[in-house]
């Protein structure tokens, strides 16, 4: 067992009192999912169903169910005879998942009815964005940047808009946790998350579509020409 994996155990025993006595597995998928986003299990990492199913003080069968709802939301992968792994991305699963965000994305600023817009949650990740940049924090900065996205696909005040959202930018996460420099993917789109802010405060969403849509096609050349060839993994 890695010592990545240790940790993660370790985090789940924290996790177990926020399950209490009527666990489902929605819940416990809840839990898996965030600690993947967190990078606690890394893509290419087997899932110990006795270990996991112990720090979390639930049976095997609700952790089965588990499993297969993250699997379905391609954040999990299993493997006959094998176990199940966290999902390691290709670069073609890449290509696919910034396909679906720039539909998304750019049809969520495009379908902005008449100013002022509704960008509390959109001005409020840039902050942190900036907030998280200033203190080094690159993991957190990673974050904010998640948010900037999910809230700008919030725009379109739609619940199955921001669902598949929210299932789009968690399976994007599983490229960033092989990369070596966060601070290289996340820094450079600092500005241009404020630039596309003051855009939308002033009213302009047509232009503010333009310039998301050239940031999506940059930051999706920028990670496929940085992403490993063959990532590191276990679950092949």
């Amino acid at each position: 067992m890695t010592a990545d994996t240790a940790l993660g155990l370790s985090e789940l025993a924290a996790d177990r009192a926020l399950l209490g006595r009527t666990s489902t597995a929605e819940r416990v998928a809840g839990v898996l999912r965030e600690r993947i986003a967190q990078g606690l299990f890394r893509p290419g990492v087997r899932l110990s169903e006795e270990r996991i199913g112990g720090a979390l003080g639930v049976s095997r069968n609700t952790l089965r169910e588990s499993f297969r709802l993250l699997t379905h939301e391609r954040l999990l992968v299993h493997r006959l005879n094998k176990g199940t792994f966290v999902r390691v991305l290709t670069a073609a699963d890449i290509v696919d998942i910034y396909r679906v965000r720039r539909l998304v994305e750019c049809a969520a600023v495009r379908g902005l009815d008449a100013a002022p817009y509704r960008l509390t949650d959109v001005a409020a990740a840039v902050r942190y964005g900036e907030e998280s940049a200033a203190r080094g924090d690159w993991k957190g900065c990673s974050t904010a940047n998640i948010r900037f996205h999910q809230a700008l696909a919030g725009l379109a005040e739609s619940d199955r808009t921001d669902d598949l959202m929210r299932g789009v930018l968690a399976e994007l996460r599983l490229a960033f946790h092989v990369m070596d420099d966060p601070r290289r993917f996340h820094e450079p789109y600092l500005t241009r998350n404020r630039e596309i802010l003051n855009t939308l405060e002033a009213g302009d969403a047509a232009t503010a579509e333009r310039l998301l849509g050239f940031y999506l096609e940059d930051s999706r050349r920028q990670l496929i020409e940085a992403y490993p060839e063959h990532p590191d993994t276990s679950a092949r």
